[in-house]
């Protein structure tokens, strides 16, 4: 190549980066795009570090987050749960702003459960600093004996939960009926195993046995796909990224089928319909 073609060359890549590098993209290894918040003991990698072993014991639980935050995208993971007597653990995986007042939160929580017992995976959206809007489904099957994917898509018209790409969650943007809607704030992604046996498996009467001690959970494929922030104006306004597709601005025909399946046969609780929290119907339930 001659050198001028060369020169040509690289300032073309150049110009490109500051687009490139605020898109995440599947890392290679956990070390690519997290770090330990919490007792780095209890954190191991494995499989050369495309994978961890999370760790709860007495002596304490443990957690990791995202090094950078994003704003809209697609985050999701492949996770086996606890298994055996998992009851007082609670495995969480959640998108957060870090902000204490008027904080975004996207929680995924993974209840742990007596010996038999279905496990019950509790969703729940804050947006603008109001959260309270738990939903919990019963899992369709054992998420100890093996990995399954957990997905959360969050872009400026839904917001969608989904476990091996069945949606299981939709809160849409209502904005123009006056319904909070987090879209200004980026958000890291985070993840934590601990003890809440205070109210995790059937509100706090099934109390962690810590003769089973240590609990593991397993992560593996951690796959994120966003825009940095801080980072370049040019991303979170490109019409050309796929998770603001026409394609992801509602559920379609197939997805709604499968959601609708989920609510009807395993759905335990919705705050919607929760009287006695909620006397009058809160207005996104009914927008």
């Amino acid at each position: 190549m001659k050198m001028g073609g060369m020169k040509t060359t690289i300032s073309f890549i150049l110009h490109l980066l500051p687009c490139l590098v605020f898109v995440g993209a599947r890392p290679a290894t956990f070390n690519d795009d997290f770090r330990v918040t919490w007792e780095e003991s209890h954190i191991k990698q494995i499989q050369g570090g495309s994978a961890i072993q999370l760790i709860l014991d007495r002596s304490s639980g443990c957690g990791f987050a995202s090094k950078h935050q994003y704003l809209f995208g697609r985050v999701s993971m492949k996770i086996k749960l606890v298994p055996g007597d998992s009851a007082g653990t609670v495995t969480a995986f959640y998108m957060n702003s870090d902000t204490d007042n008027i904080r975004d939160e996207l929680d995924f929580e993974f209840l742990g459960n007596r010996t038999g017992q279905p496990y019950t995976v509790q969703t729940n959206v804050y947006a603008h600093g109001k959260g309270d809007r738990e939903q919990r489904i019963n899992l369709w099957f054992d998420p100890a004996i093996d990995f399954h994917t957990y997905t959360i898509l969050w872009n400026p018209y839904h917001i969608v939960f989904s476990i091996d790409d069945i949606p299981i969650r939709e809160y849409k943007n209502n904005e123009a009926k006056g319904i909070p809607y987090p879209k200004t704030q980026p958000m890291g992604i985070y993840s934590t195993l601990w003890e809440a046996d205070d109210w995790a498996t059937r509100g706090g009467l099934e109390k962690i046995d810590w003769s089973k001690a240590p609990f593991y959970a397993y992560y593996k494929d951690f796959d994120v796909e966003g825009c940095w922030m801080p980072g370049p104006k040019s991303c979170i306004t490109n019409p050309n990224n796929w998770w603001e597709g026409q394609a992801y601005r509602q559920l379609d025909a197939v997805q709604q089928k499968k959601y609708q399946w989920v609510r009807t046969n395993h759905m335990i609780y919705d705050y919607c319909t929760d009287k006695s929290r909620y006397p009058i119907t809160p207005p996104e339930c009914i927008a």
